[in-house]
C-alpha cells in the first residue's frame, strides 16, 4: 500500500490539507456507509477531483488503511490531551468510556483491511496495538501514581479487558449495556486502590 504518511518527501501544503480533508470525509463516510461507500461521492464532499482522490489512495484499500490509521492516531492523541488536561482517573474513565464508538468505528475498516491483506494485515494490526498499548500504559502509571487505582493491574490487563467487552458490545449493538459494563471494570480498578498520600 501506498501510504503519503511513510513516505520521505513531505506533502505541499495544499496536498497535505487535500490529503487530510479526504481522510476526514471518508472516515465520515465508512462510519456512516460502510467502506463500500463511492468514492466518487468522496472526493465531491472533500472539494476535491476523482483523481486527486486516487493520486494520494491509488486503491480503495489504501484509503480504507490511512483512515484506519489516522483514527488510531486520532484516539491514541486523545489518551494524552485528557491527561494534560483532568486528574489522571478522570482521564483514564474518559478514555476508556470513548473505546466504545473508536471500536464501532473501526470494526468494519478493520474487515475490509483483513479481507483485502491477508496475512499482511497482521503488521498493521500488531503495530496498533503496540501504540494502544503505550498509550493505556501512559493512563494506567498516571493513576496510579495518584493513588487511583489499584497497582495490581497493568496496561496489558486493562486493554485485553476493555478490548473484550467492547468487541463482545459490537456484536449485539448494544452500546449502553457495554458503556455500563465498561463502568464496572473502571469500578474494579479503584476497589484496593491505595490512599493517597
Amino acid at each position: 500500500m501506498d501510504d503519503q504518511t511513510t513516505t520521505a518527501r513531505p506533502l505541499r501544503a495544499d496536498a497535505a490539507r487535500n490529503r487530510a480533508k479526504i481522510l476526514e470525509v471518508a472516515g465520515a463516510a465508512f462510519d456512516a456507509h460502510g467502506t463500500e461507500v463511492s468514492l466518487e461521492d468522496v472526493a465531491k464532499e472533500a472539494g476535491v477531483g476523482i483523481g486527486t482522490l486516487y493520486r494520494h489512495f491509488p486503491t480503495r484499500l489504501d484509503l480504507i488503511a490511512a483512515v484506519y490509521r489516522s483514527s488510531l492516531d486520532a484516539f491514541v492523541a486523545h489518551a494524552d490531551e485528557l491527561l494534560a488536561e483532568r486528574p489522571a482517573a478522570e482521564a483514564l474513565d474518559d478514555w476508556v468510556l470513548s473505546f466504545v464508538d473508536y471500536v464501532i468505528r473501526k470494526r468494519g475498516m478493520a474487515a475490509a483491511l483483513k479481507a483485502g491483506l491477508g496475512p499482511d494485515v497482521q503488521q498493521v494490526f500488531a503495530e496498533g496495538r503496540e501504540r494502544m498499548l503505550a498509550a493505556t500504559s501512559r493512563l494506567v502509571v498516571a493513576a496510579q501514581e495518584q493513588g487511583a487505582i489499584r497497582t495490581d493491574v497493568d496496561a496489558v490487563d486493562l486493554l485485553r479487558a476493555v478490548s473484550g467487552v467492547c468487541l463482545a458490545g459490537t456484536e449485539t449493538a448494544d452500546r449502553e449495556s457495554t458503556v455500563r459494563i465498561l463502568r464496572l471494570v473502571l469500578d474494579g480498578l479503584r476497589w484496593s486502590a491505595p490512599t493517597p498520600a
